[in-house]
């Protein structure tokens, strides 16, 4: 069941509030049948991006084009978008079946069509045993799913998430996130999905798009965002992060005694501050160690170990829980980093 997939492609948008510049100078483009997802603390400029896309919200300057073709100045209605939101915004006074039906009801399709088109949808999300109930008697995954069913039944040229598992709660949040990538991958409509959790861009998207005061930071797979982070922002907003002391020389930083190769945009030389990932911190049992083990988070198969040198600064260690289980409050260890590449900033 695939689409006929189209390009996306913003262009040097801008989008101006008054003395607030919501987007400056966004340039994205989105392959056919690509999952992107637009990362970001609020007030970033992400969900003005996907209004601008979707022709909610018009931009100041720049163009937005879809399959080749300019949609700059085409009306919201006119621009075969599907739209997830938040809020479920469903029909209360019709069933499961009736809202995924209501936009090709709106399109003019035949009742027998949109109905076999409509049921196609709700298997498609797991909810065939549910097409006759209303929204609220769902919960609220199973209204979020009705809605990402109704998005796909008009078989849009693009679907737009804005933030839809954020009024879930985590365990179906998962669920209905993996399921989102499941049927988009089936589908194969070319997808941008807008959220503020760092863990559901990088475990759903083909790339990620780090924004920060509306212009975009880095825009790459999951892996590289995460592994080699373009800018101090995409490192300190995606995963957690040591702050330490270091000193950088010849491509390469000092950490912990030992030294380690930069990351581009990395200082050049001299004094600076290295954020160095948990899982890239070595920590080794050692009775002459001048660092001691502070605290041991358990978070099942993998443990949290908080260690303190002797200035005091506390150093977030990362590893699998058997190993983190030899490790009591106040044991003297040594402290290495894995041999990966860090990011140093100016102090």
């Amino acid at each position: 069941m695939t689409t006929n997939s189209v390009a996306v492609q913003m262009t040097d948008l801008t989008r101006v509030y008054g003395t607030v510049r919501a987007l400056d100078g966004l340039t994205l483009h989105i392959e056919p049948g690509e999952f992107v997802a637009l990362l970001g603390p609020s007030g970033c400029g992400k969900t003005t991006a996907l209004r601008i896309l979707a022709g909610l919200d018009e931009a100041s300057s720049g163009a937005v084009a879809v399959g080749g073709r300019d949609i700059t100045s085409v009306p919201a209605n006119k621009r075969d978008m599907g739209m997830v939101f938040q809020a479920y915004s469903l029909f209360p006074h019709l069933t499961a079946l009736q809202n995924v039906e209501f936009g090709l009801k709106v399109r003019g399709r035949a009742k027998a069509d949109r109905a076999r088109r409509a049921a196609q949808m709700l298997d498609l999300v797991g909810l065939s045993a549910h097409l006759n109930k209303f929204a609220a008697e769902l919960s609220g995954g199973q209204q979020q799913r009705v809605a990402l069913a109704r998005a796909l039944a008009i078989e849009p040229s693009v679907l737009l998430l804005d933030e839809p598992l954020s009024a879930l709660d985590a365990k179906v949040r998962v669920q209905l996130r993996d399921e989102i990538r499941r049927v988009q991958l089936e589908v194969g409509t070319t997808t941008l999905f807008v959220t503020h959790d760092q863990e559901e861009a990088l475990a759903v998207a083909d790339r990620v798009g780090v924004m920060s005061q509306g212009r975009l930071e880095q825009l790459a797979s999951p892996a590289e965002v995460y592994a080699h982070p373009a800018t101090p922002f995409v490192a300190e907003f995606v995963g957690l992060n040591n702050r330490l002391p270091s000193r950088v020389s010849g491509g390469t930083a000092l950490v912990f005694g030992g030294w380690t190769p930069t990351l581009p945009g990395s200082i050049a030389s001299g004094p600076g501050t290295a954020l160095l990932r948990p899982e890239s911190v070595r920590v080794s049992a050692d009775a002459s160690g001048v660092a001691t083990i502070k605290s041991v988070a358990f978070l099942g198969p993998i443990s949290r170990v908080y260690v303190e040198l002797p200035d005091g600064v506390v150093v977030n260690a990362q590893m699998p829980t058997a190993q983190a289980q030899e490790f009591r409050a106040g044991d003297p260890v040594a402290l290495g980093v894995e041999q990966t590449r860090v990011l140093v900033v100016a102090e």
